[in-house]
């Protein structure tokens, strides 16, 4: 059966929209049909070469939609059911696993290298982009990439809770592990960096600045949860210290992924304070100390893998912060668009405008 996907046909090149053939699911597979796929940054990095995996691919890691057919041996998910998209199912075997560490499993992405379609017009080969392929009508995924949508989350937005907003909550509750009464600063208000907002302010942090390029994001961040805006300069370090008694953020968290944010988020933490990184950056991008600062400052730099999130564990908790009213998802979402629109979404995100574009099927 023949379904529209986005394809990228080799590393560095533009996306086509086209038809591709997906097989019918296998033992242990499910055919979903998507609901909607958000449009993250890590889509933009597969593109361009930052982060590695086989190609041609179909693009596109986070998503949501209804179960259309499973193979043998699937027992978790039945037609019909909502479904959330886990582009990281973890295998439960090896070390990371045995420690807990589900985010860190050494298997996640060995999905991507498996032939997930064919391109209905020449039958070239196609692999699944990081496991799951929802830049596509429809999609075959292994079972352990499907995990039940939660009750009361329409789908359409439930996509974001594969990647957005795991990432973001993850990076607050699980990395920094945010406390009532702290400060926190978010650099970076894209789609991880406004779920980050809304949960800083879920833990009860006191003050929290957002920090970006764009002086056009205020409106957006102060809606997720931010009490101080600061436009990215070479003073950004100086700024914060200012709002917070000339002492600098006990939590800074960065969504960005440049060498230099990296460097400012840490600038920013007060003595003690703790750094998270989330943002992918590239093997160029370096990042330098000196051995007497990291000694005087006593600071933490910590990097941070899918929020160091269990899906299963936290899907049911950010559902319970949705269905309250205390987590808006709606608030990640800066424009709904086809699946026709992702190469211009891809354009945005470059020009450091984009929040989250939401692709509704």
């Amino acid at each position: 059966m023949a379904v529209r996907a986005a394809v990228l046909p080799a590393v560095g090149a533009p996306l086509e929209i086209t038809g591709v053939d997906l097989p019918e699911p296998g033992p242990g597979e499910v055919r979903v049909r998507l609901a909607a796929a958000g449009v993250c940054h890590s889509d933009l990095s597969l593109s361009d070469g930052t982060m590695r995996v086989p190609v041609p691919a179909v693009l596109g890691h986070e998503g949501a939609g209804t179960v259309a057919a499973v193979g043998e041996d699937v027992t978790h998910v039945a037609p019909g059911d909502g479904v959330v998209l886990n582009w990281a199912p973890s295998c439960g075997a090896c070390p990371a696993c045995g420690r807990g560490e589900v985010w860190l499993c050494a298997h996640a992405l060995d999905g991507a290298a498996r032939v997930h379609a064919r391109r209905a017009d020449d039958g070239t080969e196609l692999h699944p982009g990081l496991n799951v392929a929802a830049f596509a009508e429809e999609t075959v995924v292994p079972g352990a990439c499907v995990l039940p949508a939660p009750d009361g989350v329409p789908l359409a937005d439930a996509a974001l809770l594969g990647c957005a907003v795991l990432t973001g909550y993850g990076a607050v509750h699980h990395s920094a592990r945010v406390r009532e009464g702290e400060t926190v600063a978010v650099f970076g208000v894209g789609g991880v960096g406004l779920a980050a907002l809304q949960s800083a302010r879920i833990a009860g942090a006191a003050t929290i600045v957002a920090v970006d390029v764009s002086p056009e994001k205020e409106e957006l961040a102060r809606a997720a949860g931010a009490t101080e805006y600061v436009v990215a300069s070479d003073t950004t370090a100086r700024q914060i210290r200012a709002l917070t008694g000339k002492q600098g953020v006990d939590v800074a968290v960065e969504c960005v992924g440049r060498a230099s944010t990296i460097r400012t988020a840490w600038e920013s933490t007060r003595r003690g304070g703790r750094t998270t990184v989330v943002g992918i950056g590239g093997k160029g991008e370096k990042v330098s100390f000196n051995a007497l600062e990291i000694f005087h400052w006593g600071r933490t730099l910590a990097g941070c893998v899918y929020g160091n999130s269990d899906p299963a564990r936290d899907l049911p908790v950010l559902a319970g912060h949705i269905r309250s009213g205390a987590f808006d998802l709606g608030a990640l979402v800066t424009e709904r668009i086809t699946l026709d629109g992702i190469p211009a979404a891809f354009d945005t995100m470059i020009a450091g405008k984009g929040g989250r574009a939401l692709v509704v099927f």
